[in-house]
């Protein structure tokens, strides 16, 4: 009982152990029903808390807090820069996501435009485990470009050497 009266910060906080043992109750029941029943029907909990689950705990915390010894100004504002730090490092993560979409896109730019390059030279390709020579007569455009060598499209990623003209 000492260590939940320490949690509460207020020793007199449970006041009988009649309401002890049904909060314990209470927190079985809630650590049954998230824990094991969510396994047995294949869900599992989450590693790692994001941004709704600390604003969620914030408000739990201030509502629940003892009315005689209320969170001290400290803790909420160190709790409010801990919020803020999270929002930045998921905007952050944010960022580095859209910017890994558009390297994608750089490259496929840029395998487009050296594929167009090679148009009217001699290339050389792998088709399986044959080597194929020939002109390039015609491109194609898109994330994977095609490029057409003696009548039959080849995917760009094929082409193992360029010969200039």
């Amino acid at each position: 009982m000492e260590s939940i009266n320490a949690l509460a910060g207020n020793k007199e906080y449970w006041s009988d152990s009649k309401e002890l043992l049904q909060r314990k109750q209470e927190a079985d029941q809630f650590n049954y029903e998230t824990f094991v029943k969510d396994k047995e029907k294949g869900r599992m909990p989450k590693q790692a808390l994001g941004m709704e689950d600390f604003l969620t705990l914030l408000t739990k915390q201030l509502a629940y807090q003892d009315p005689m010894a209320p969170m001290e100004d400290k803790e909420f504002i160190a709790q409010m820069a801990q919020f803020s730090s999270l929002k930045q490092m998921d905007a952050m993560s944010q960022g580095i996501s859209k910017l890994s979409g558009d390297f994608s896109r750089i490259a496929d730019l840029l395998s487009g435009s050296e594929a167009a390059s090679a148009l009217g030279r001699s290339v050389e390709l792998a088709d399986g485990e044959a080597t194929v020579q020939g002109v390039v007569r015609a491109v194609t455009r898109g994330t994977d470009p095609q490029i057409m060598v003696n009548g039959t499209y080849y995917s760009w990623s094929q082409v193992t050497k360029v010969f200039e003209e």
